[in-house]
């Protein structure tokens, strides 16, 4: 079966950081993932782009530029909180739901505990980035109306309800 709209694909993946020059360096992730084909937004456009009409088996390499990625970073998106207001048990590397100077929702990754202060940062780790993204399909079916109406796949390494 070939990729097409709402088709459910398993791809396992790595993503390398691209240098200036086209030179893949650093690993900076792998694993599996499954997303919705078709233009739900789960997965890099430029990605879903290239694995349209592929099917199980196929390969796929896409150089990403920052703005293909996961963008600039947005130095706005830093915050340094008294520690006395961070929760016990998070630790560096970890993760804290708040709010944005808009008021939205964001998540924090919190990037260092210094003395008295919690320094977060709510951008994505690989934002400001250029990247390279290559997978394997491992998998191709048709999606189920629920995860069409829901706009992601479900189980496996979907989303879980």
């Amino acid at each position: 079966m070939n990729i097409t709209k709402d088709t459910a694909v398993t791809i396992n993946y790595k993503i390398h950081e691209l240098l200036a020059g086209g030179v893949a360096v650093k690993l900076l992730d792998k694993g599996d993932v499954a997303y919705l084909h078709g233009g739900y937004d789960n997965i890099f456009a430029k990605v879903e782009a290239a694995l349209d009409g592929k099917q199980k088996g196929d390969t796929v390499t896409v150089d990403l530029a920052v703005a293909d990625a996961f963008g600039e970073r947005d130095e706005s998106l830093k915050r340094t909180i008294p520690k006395g207001e961070f929760p016990a048990g998070v630790k560096v590397g970890g993760q804290l739901r708040g709010t944005n100077d808009q008021g939205l929702p964001q998540i924090y990754n919190v990037v260092k505990i210094k003395g008295p202060e919690v320094l977060l940062d709510g951008n994505h780790p690989l934002a400001g980035l250029a990247l390279r993204f290559s997978c394997v399909v491992d998998e191709v079916r048709e999606a189920t109306s629920e995860e069409i109406e829901h706009r992601h796949v479900h189980g496996g390494h979907g989303h879980h309800h």
